[in-house]
């Protein structure tokens, strides 16, 4: 199928120059039209739902596709992501992907049918077929929280890295050898990121992370269920868990309850991804907390430059170790 960069590099012009040309821009010159106009005819070019949501005529409508609306952090970020385009003039139609790349794809060309401006977006996966087509069409775009690795889109993104080796050090100054991570999925920037820092920072310690201390998640809280049992059947379980996101760390808080078990005390237990509730639990959970208002802020800064005619750059920030007592913390301990 003949795309928009086809006829772009056959009229020898950018994919924006073509984009201006099918929607009659007026700053075109006529030789450039004339070339645009007759590669179209002779690619047999017809604009697909990327192509239309290229425009001059601004909706001041952003859209935001979210990897699960039910991911307490994804609603934070969602919230924070309107109070900040609000704050601009724009208002925000939002799809939820629910962890699923055909449900994203259908949100992407929805949100482009409906002739956004701009789109926020937090992969499911290495990049379906409609995100990597409007990167290509010049649609203004930008990852938040995760990323699609090649792809040339502003990222605003906290940096977890840091916070999980202070979370290991934490761990390791309890007296907690035998460390287990329960990952999230490998397709995704963050499941990847969080898993290897973890291995960093225990082989900083001296500290091994056997295969079978690894459990396969998907961000959900079944999936952190299933690997703490998983974890549970060894011969020798671990003494501490890190569930890479809020989600599965209550999934492993409910399987260690319905074996009896006590947190922390026959099995430690921390998150990335801190929410208000970890406060309230029995016990209060460790947790590495990311900005998220100010990354929803952040990006939605950034999505406006672009939309604006202006440049934007990716923006990394900083997440932190929260502790609490579910890692056999003394009472009344937080930092």
């Amino acid at each position: 199928m003949t795309s928009i960069k086809d006829v772009a590099f056959a009229a020898g012009v950018s994919v924006a120059t073509v984009s201006r040309v099918l929607n009659d821009h007026p700053a075109v010159r006529p030789d450039t039209r004339t070339r645009v106009l007759s590669a179209v005819t002779d690619l047999g070019y017809r604009p697909n739902a990327v192509a239309r949501s290229l425009r001059t005529h601004q909706t001041r409508t952003l859209g935001l596709v979210i990897s699960d609306v039910l991911n307490p952090f994804f609603t934070e970020l969602a919230r924070a992501v309107e109070d900040a385009a609000r704050g601009h003039g724009y208002s925000v139609v939002i799809g939820n992907a629910d962890e699923r790349a055909a449900l994203q794809e259908h949100h992407v060309r929805t949100l482009l049918e409906r002739r956004i401006d701009g789109l926020l977006v937090s992969p499911t996966d290495g990049g379906t077929s409609m995100i990597r087509d409007a990167v290509a069409a010049g649609t203004p775009m930008v990852f938040v929280d995760r990323w699609i690795p090649g792809l040339d889109v502003p990222v605003v993104h906290a940096d977890g890295r840091p916070a999980v080796h202070d979370l290991v050090a934490h761990l390791h100054a309890l007296g907690h050898r035998r460390l287990a991570i329960i990952g999230g999925p490998s397709e995704t920037t963050t499941g990847n990121e969080r898993v290897e820092a973890f291995r960093e920072a225990l082989e900083s310690h001296g500290l091994p992370l056997p295969h079978r201390y690894i459990g396969e998640g998907d961000f959900q809280t079944e999936s952190g269920r299933r690997a703490t049992e998983a974890f549970l059947d060894l011969a020798e379980p671990p003494d501490a868990v890190f569930a890479t996101d809020n989600l599965m760390a209550l999934g492993a808080m409910d399987e260690l309850r319905r074996r009896g078990l006590r947190v922390p005390q026959d099995m430690a237990l921390a998150a990335f991804d801190d929410i208000p509730w970890f406060l309230h639990t029995d016990p209060p959970i460790t947790a590495i907390a990311q900005p998220t208002a100010e990354l929803g802020h952040r990006a939605v800064g950034a999505l406006i430059d672009l939309v604006e005619g202006r440049t934007a750059s990716s923006v990394t920030l900083t997440a932190r170790l929260v502790t609490r007592r579910s890692c056999g913390e003394s009472e009344g301990s937080r930092s």
